[in-house]
């Protein structure tokens, strides 16, 4: 196992991976922007290194300083988390030739599958069915004209690099397209860094469901079962839910073959996600491998029980896959809610700004990972997911049923959040009878209309509120500390305060 780490990420997933870490006695290093210098990533880990400015190519994006930072630290392995460089394969060779460890696949196997047109190439030559679409990254707008022209509208504009519904737009009419490319590019090279794109056939009312899997050396691989992930706003997973309500025995049984048969084609190694679209006839497309940890991946954990940061550690380090598949139980349902620093009822606009109030929910099967605290700030540089809220059940009613109570019971206040959204979708009759699809949200939103006649979802925001201002004018207000440290505020926190805090690298 690893002495010291490096975690090239930020917020609540540096928080997991640091507690993993802890468990096993694996001395951790975070990284941090300047926004992020009073985060509690920062405040938990052993040693902490300045990366940059706020902006992601200076920070999370700058491969140059993150190794400087592993390197000046003495760490043996770099975890990437999700997001930023995760998945790209020049930050794992860079890794590699400085001889730290990339936790992750090897830039061999990410060179082939970050690059989702190979990857696609790759499971389709193996006799695995993919989604129709472009064969080649689009190279002007005339050339993305012709492949849409081939393909049919609808199509998907999406990054070939990265994920999380980063880099993705919907065309519905060849007038749309110009600007999609555009955005879309934008987007991909914020995120990721990369700006290619692809075009892809879009499908109506399908079903997004994703399969868990880890890989050790010598090909050795298990699945943790599949996740559906169909409930998305512009293509982007807002709740997330295992088992999948919508599988027969025999389908669940042939997306996981189908997921490992990905894993074995593309040599794969580590934690991944084999992600597949089922249509509305029952067949199943491979879209992608995703190739590091999951932001869903603590309802996978909450049903199996297994460490999934754990086995990637154990992986990497050389120590093996510590599991068999005869050793991985399956028990109850869990429902993950991603809460995000959005206001629903005003298109979704992001609100960074200070976090004046945070109750975090409790009770039985309960998980919450978030790097939230009374008085930290949520930049405006980064991804607006602030939460995740996962609820684990002895079936899916009652996860459903702990979701809502935990939900109820989160309270963060100085900014807009997405939790009444959560509240509506946990009470919608198609959600409950799991009779739902990746284009359900978009239409029930776009019958939101937040003038004229209040909409079931729109009272649901409103009482939820009124709830909360009842709730926070009972509590003593949060007392005001202008022009001091937190690093002074909290003195209880100092006590974990890294043993080598510097300024830069």
């Amino acid at each position: 196992m690893f002495r010291k780490i490096l975690i090239a990420n930020r917020s609540e997933i540096a928080l997991r991976i640091i507690r993993t870490c802890k468990k096993l006695g694996v001395k951790t290093v975070a990284v941090y922007s300047e926004p992020d210098i009073e985060s509690r990533h920062v405040l938990e880990a052993d040693e902490a290194y300045n990366i940059g400015r706020g902006e992601p190519e200076s920070s999370y994006l700058n491969i140059a300083n993150i190794i400087k930072a592993a390197r000046k630290s003495g760490s043996e392995g770099v975890h990437p988390g999700y997001g930023f460089l995760a998945e790209n394969p020049d930050f794992a060779r860079a890794c590699e030739e400085s001889s730290i460890v990339f936790i992750g696949p090897s830039s061999r196997v990410l060179g082939q599958v970050a690059n989702k047109l190979d990857s696609k190439r790759i499971v389709a030559r193996a006799g695995i069915p993919v989604i129709p679409g472009s064969t080649q990254p689009v190279q002007s707008l005339e050339t993305a004209e012709l492949d849409a022209k081939k393909t049919g509208f609808p199509i998907l504009v999406k990054a070939v690099f990265g994920g999380g519904g980063r880099g993705l737009r919907i065309v519905r009419d060849p007038k749309q397209l110009r600007n999609a490319l555009e955005l879309a590019a934008a987007e991909a090279k914020t995120s990721f860094g990369r700006e290619a794109l692809y075009l892809e056939k879009y499908l109506e009312q399908p079903r997004h469901i994703e399969v868990q899997v880890l890989v050790g050396p010598r090909g050795r691989r298990v699945h943790l079962g599949e996740r559906e992930c169909s409930l998305q706003r512009r293509l982007q997973k807002i709740l997330e839910e295992t088992p999948s309500p919508i599988l027969t025995h025999a389908a669940r049984k042939r997306i996981i073959s189908l997921a490992l048969k990905v894993a074995r084609v593309t040599h794969y190694e580590n934690a991944g996600t084999m992600e597949f679209v089922r249509s509305k006839d029952g067949k199943f497309y491979y879209m992608e491998t995703n190739k590091r940890i999951q932001v869903e991946h603590l309802i996978s954990e909450q049903v199996t029980g297994v460490d999934i940061v754990d086995e990637q550690m154990r992986i990497a380090s050389g120590d093996g896959l510590n599991l068999s598949q005869d050793e991985i139980s399956f028990s109850g349902a869990a429902i993950n809610c991603r809460i995000n620093a959005e206001d629903p009822l005003h298109g979704f606009v992001p609100t960074p700004g200070c976090v004046t109030k945070f109750h975090s929910p409790g009770g039985p099967g309960v998980r919450v990972d978030s790097a939230l605290f009374e008085g930290c700030q949520i930049p405006e540089f980064y991804d607006s997911l602030i939460a995740k809220i996962a609820c684990y059940g002895r079936n899916r009613e009652e996860a459903r049923e702990r979701a809502r109570t935990a939900l109820d019971e989160t309270i963060i206040e100085g900014v807009k959040t997405t939790i009444p959204l959560h509240l509506m979708l946990l009470e919608n009759k198609q959600f409950i009878r799991g009779a739902y699809h990746t284009q359900l949200l978009d239409r029930l939103l776009g019958e939101w209309k937040p003038t004229g006649i209040m909409t079931r979802a729109e009272a649901a925001g409103i009482y939820f509120a009124l709830k909360r201002s009842m709730t926070s004018s009972r509590q003593i207000p949060l007392k005001q500390v202008n022009g001091t440290s937190r690093w002074r505020q909290l003195p209880q926190q100092n006590a974990t305060r890294p043993s080598l805090y510097v300024e830069g690298v």
